[in-house]
Formats: structure tokens, sequence, C-alpha cells
């Protein structure tokens, strides 16, 4: 018989230290469930329409501060784990992960891909404030460049790599997960986002409103098109209909994959990385694209009309 998983109990005070921590540093943090990582805070459609959101209902993204008070009164009502939003705390996080007990043999973890990227362009692994998270995997925090705004992204460096920067958040030092914590193991300062890791997370930003995928090989113009249209429609998807929308962009991209006018792998990556800009979390988007595809080379075995 499965035994029920038991959270490891921390201190409203401790927890409400660590939020406190954070925003002192200048990081806008918010409230997550109890020992786990998902916001603590009600969605669109419990929306209550007072306080924060009397004018209209404001995402995590909007409602995360840097204010003590504000802080203080919300943390006192439970041991809530610390999300720091990325985006407003002027955030770019490489999230670097274990392996996966589902990955083939020989995949290597977040950190080994790092050193190898660091390796090629003759760079050292830059020394920032690091932690390490309930998985095993580390979180390496750097400030992000100006001028531009940098979305989450999957794999864009490499195998095990994930990036958090709008529309993402990662969870603060200090919280608390049933089977580990999130540990500071480098204090120094954020350093200002290497050119040469930030380089690779630009090609593919959103240009007047549409993803720049990359152009498929094999495409025919008008795959290419629906590809660029529906990861734009995907990433501008507000919440309550993100989910949804992920769905419904790979179902009509999935009858493209039996023709050979795209790849499964181009159409996958798009997507995930499409959802990641909207909100969505990774293990969300990922589970989503794999049936939606499914289900479409299913139902769709020949070239479309």
């Amino acid at each position: 018989m499965t035994q029920p998983t038991l959270i490891r109990r921390v201190p409203d005070a401790a927890l409400r230290a660590s939020a406190l921590a954070a925003a002192e540093r200048g990081w806008r943090v918010f409230p997550l469930r109890p020992g786990d990582k998902r916001p603590a805070l009600h969605g669109e459609s419990a929306c209550p329409g007072t306080g924060d959101c009397a004018s209209g209902h404001r995402k995590w993204e909007q409602r995360a501060t840097t204010d003590p008070d504000r802080i203080r009164k919300a943390w006192s009502a439970g041991a809530f784990n610390v999300g720091i939003a990325t985006g407003p705390s002027g955030l770019v996080v490489v999230d670097l992960d274990p392996v996966k007990d589902k990955d083939p043999k020989g995949t290597p973890d977040g950190v080994t891909s790092l050193q190898a990227l660091c390796e090629r362009a003759e760079h050292t692994v830059p020394a920032t404030y690091r932690t390490r998270t309930a998985s095993g995997g580390y979180h390496l925090y750097f400030t992000a460049p100006g001028g531009v705004r940098l979305g989450n992204s999957a794999g864009r460096l490499g195998t095990h790599i994930d990036t958090r920067a709008h529309g993402g958040y990662v969870v603060a030092a200090g919280s608390v997960l049933p089977h580990g914590a999130y540990e500071v193991v480098d204090p120094t300062e954020p350093v200002p986002l290497p050119e040469w890791l930030y380089a690779p997370l630009t090609p593919r930003q959103a240009v007047r409103g549409l993803m720049a995928a990359p152009m498929p090989v094999r495409a025919s113009r008008y795959a290419a098109a629906a590809l660029r249209a529906e990861t734009a429609a995907v990433a501008g998807a507000g919440e309550g209909v993100r989910n949804w929308t992920l769905v419904r962009a790979a179902r009509a991209l999935g009858r493209f994959i039996p023709s050979g006018d795209l790849a499964r792998s181009e159409v996958e990556a798009a997507l995930n990385s499409a959802g990641l800009r909207a909100g969505l979390r990774e293990n969300e988007c990922r589970a989503a694209v794999t049936s939606a595809l499914n289900w479409s080379i299913a139902n769709n075995p020949g070239r479309p009309a």
C-alpha cells in the first residue's frame, strides 16, 4: 500500500523571513501553496473583484510585491512557500534540471549541458546567485538585459536547461516541497546575463505578435504560416483559455505531421515554448501537446487538403 507523502513542516516565520529577504533584494514575491510550487492566489474564474482586483482580475505576476507590509500580512495567514516573479524582478533564471527517470540512458543533466555550452563558448560557468532546488537541480539567477523582454524557454540552451523571465516564476530559497527544500548554495549577487547566454534566447522572440518559429525545411508555405500563427495564438492566450488554446493549436498543427510538412519535434518545441510564454507550467505544456498531437496524427493520416 502506498504511503502518503509527508510535507516537511516549516515555521510560518521562516517562510515569511524568506519572502522578506527576497523582497529586500528587489525581487517581487507572491505566496505559493504550502508544500507546493503552485500559486496560492485565486484564478480568474474565482476572482472576487475586490482588493487588488477591484478594477479587474490581476494575475500572480501583477500582484507580486516587494512591499514588506503586504508580505507580512500575506504570510501571516499560513506557511506559504515563496514564489519570485522573474520578469517584474528584472531577473532571468537559468533552471538546470536533473536527469529524469523516463530519460534515455546517457541523457545529460542540466549542469552537464551548461558546462558543455560554456566550453563551446570558451567561457567558464558564471559565478552568480545560485540555489539548489528540491529535486536536486540548480537555479542560476542573472539580471535581465535592458531594452528587451525575454520570455521563458524550454531546452533552447541545452538538454534539461530551461529559463524563466517574463511570464515565469521560480520557487525561492527557504521554500520546502515534500521531497526536499530550496537552499542557497552561492549567495553572490546576481550578475548580468552574459551575452553568450543571452544570444541563443533571442532568435525566437515574438515579432509584431508572431512567434518567430524556425522555418521547417520541408514545410509548405501554408504549414509554415500555420505554425507561426498557432504559436502566436498560444503565446498570447490569457489565463483561463491558455490550456484550451494550446490543445487546439496542437490538434491543428498535428495534421501536418503525417504528410511530412512539419516535423513533430519542431511542432513540440514551438508549442512548448509558446505555452511557457503564456504562463503554463512545463509539465502542463508537454502533457497537453503530446496528447493533442497523438490525437491529431491518429485522426489525420493523410496529406491535409
